[in-house]
């Protein structure tokens, strides 16, 4: 019998869940660990910016930016809601059409790009310089991404 040390399990644990949590949302992982990890800088950066900007902070403001994020990943939940909507629509008229979550990963990525324009604004009103091509190539990236909803939204019709 192989023995797990105490030290271990913790790690176990996590590498279970993760493996579970990846294994669940397929393409939609990266989007969503890069989604959550972008709200949680983002909403860091902003507490951090808003001393800058002299803006109060109270935690009415606190409450509804945690409830603005939170809100974000239900568009994701939304997403993938009509991904299945379309799925079951495909094969109910007999056609068998594996879709792997398109809308709910282009609604998780252009979220990411939006927080991450967030949080280089963040950090230009905190006092950071930015590299001068950083947020074209986000902005450009974002407008890629609705490029791509917008085709997908006329190839529906």
């Amino acid at each position: 019998m192989v023995r797990v040390k105490q030290m271990d399990k913790p790690q176990s644990w996590v590498t279970v869940v993760a493996s579970a949590v990846m294994e669940f949302l397929g393409i939609l992982a990266i989007p969503v660990f890069l989604m959550v990890g972008c709200n949680i800088i983002d909403y860091i950066t902003g507490l951090i910016a808003s001393k800058y900007r002299q803006e109060q902070i109270n935690s009415y403001k606190g409450m509804r930016g945690i409830i603005k994020k939170v809100c974000m990943w239900l568009l994701v939940v939304v997403g993938a809601m009509v991904d299945v909507l379309i799925k079951y629509a495909t094969q109910t008229m007999g056609f068998n059409i594996q879709i792997p979550f398109i809308i709910a990963t282009l609604v998780a990525v252009w979220i990411v790009v939006n927080e991450i324009i967030s949080i280089l604004e963040n950090l230009v009103d905190i006092g950071i310089d930015l590299p001068p091509f950083l947020m074209p190539i986000v902005k450009r990236i974002k407008k890629e991404v609705e490029e791509v909803g917008e085709s997908e939204q006329k190839g529906l019709r």
